[in-house]
């Protein structure tokens, strides 16, 4: 029984990055970004915090000082003498605010810093008071409740945080950027070959011949020699197939040439003609071989407008008795082998007209930028559990669906071979007409 993963690492599967670069990218910055935490959280929790603590219990001894001096001599003379001696020894700036009251709030600094200071304050000092080190950018303001009202003191800011965290941070954060964006240029650069490795073998695929050059790391440049390689046979195979296949071509068409020429030079007889009618069949059957073996032939690829290819294909396939109609933008553009595609369409129109008294033809483009052509019969159609068995070449159907009945039942595999040429792929499915849906899926 195979036993499924936890929901969460389910859910952090599918939330990983699904290209190379991105999970390379992850792989490089993911340990970087975590070690600079660590090294952030330690830097803040151990040193910066026991440097602050030792600054905030200097500030709050002193402030502790004021508030006893304070109050040994509360009168008016005595917090002048007082304030004049705070602000030249101790750097100190004294309010008093009679009858005033302690704020109720206040903001809290980021990372912690007020931790320091409010406990050297809370262990130094009686009285109630309250603090806040974010509303003035080079001082803290600190207030005390003492009688009669409330003491405020102005004290430098470097005399109860050390400045430096902040640079630390800076410069840590700048090393952070930089090491990210030099491991996203060679993350890059790296992907970049893999990427035009795939992409010269999706053309090579689809019959082009793309200018190639193995480069990158040694892992990338090794597959890449091995598609070249591979290109290289696969061509040397197609090149001798070709040759092997004209010269087929030409020793079978001579010997039925000579045979129609004697057939023709003889005595109109009713043997005669059924002997003609054998010659047109054997070089049907000849057509559809070679047109099967044969393939794309090298044809390049062409932007295309497939109205007026659709129109010529149900102008031919109408002649066999069915009524074709076309459902097809007149500036739709395709980017195919004209030919080859003209020859799967008609196999499907053809058959399609051969079965069915009424045949739709459409074309449209599909959101992913390709095209999809439809062609529908109204015929007897084909059970959905044999739609595939109608694509093996040389396969034959039953007697309510033969998809060739001159040939040698390769219409349906010679399309869905152009289709996959192109990148493509043929299939089939119910027509609402009551017969058979064919559909060309084009890529853009």
């Amino acid at each position: 029984m195979k036993l499924k993963a936890p929901f969460s690492l389910r859910l952090i599967k599918r939330r990983m990055p699904t290209t190379l670069f991105g999970r390379s990218l992850l792989i490089i910055v993911l340990p970087i970004a975590v070690m600079q935490i660590a090294v952030t959280w330690i830097f803040f929790e151990s040193y910066w915090q026991r440097v602050n603590g030792h600054l905030t219990e200097g500030l709050a001894g002193e402030i502790a000082w004021v508030i006893r001096a304070y109050e040994d001599d509360p009168t008016a003379a005595g917090f002048a003498r007082l304030s004049n001696r705070a602000e030249q020894s101790l750097d100190l700036s004294l309010i008093l605010q009679p009858d005033a009251q302690l704020p109720v709030r206040r903001h809290s600094a980021v990372f912690g810093i007020d931790r320091a200071l409010q406990r050297s304050l809370s262990e130094r000092l009686d009285q109630p008071f309250w603090f806040e080190s974010t509303r003035y950018p080079a001082y803290v303001d600190i207030r005390v409740k003492v009688n009669h009202g409330v003491l405020r003191i102005i004290a430098p800011r470097d005399r109860a945080f050390a400045a430096q965290g902040y640079i630390f941070i800076f410069w840590l954060t700048l090393a952070t950027v930089l090491l990210t964006a030099v491991a996203v240029l060679f993350i890059r650069n790296q992907v970049r070959a893999i990427e035009r490795l795939a992409a010269a073998a999706e053309a090579f695929g689809k019959g082009a011949d793309a200018d190639f050059k193995p480069h990158g790391a040694k892992e990338v440049r090794q597959a890449a020699q091995a598609f070249l390689a591979m290109k290289a046979r696969i061509q040397r195979y197609v090149d001798q197939r070709t040759a092997l296949l004209a010269s087929v071509s030409h020793d079978l068409r001579t010997p039925l040439t000579r045979l129609k020429l004697e057939l023709a030079l003889a005595e109109p007889s009713a043997r005669g003609e059924a002997m003609k009618r054998d010659l047109a069949e054997m070089e049907h059957m000849i057509d559809e071989y070679l047109a099967f073996a044969r393939g794309e032939g090298g044809e390049a690829l062409e932007r295309t407008r497939l109205r007026p290819l659709l129109d010529e294909i149900s102008d031919g396939a109408g002649r066999a008795g069915a009524q074709i109609r076309v459902v097809a933008d007149q500036w739709l553009l395709a980017t195919v082998r004209p030919n080859a595609l003209k020859r799967a369409l008609s196999n499907l129109v053809a058959n399609a007209a051969a079965h069915g008294a009424h045949v739709e033809v459409a074309a449209r483009s599909t959101p992913a930028g390709g095209v999809e052509i439809v062609v529908d019969d109204d015929g007897p159609g084909i059970p959905p559990d044999r739609f595939e068995e109608a694509f093996t070449p040389f396969g034959r159907l039953d007697e309510s669906r033969n998809q060739n009945e001159k040939g040698v039942g390769l219409g349906l595999a010679i399309a869905r071979d152009v289709a996959r040429g192109h990148g493509g792929e043929v299939t089939l499915d119910r027509s609402p007409l009551g017969g058979l849906r064919a559909v060309v899926r084009l890529p853009g």
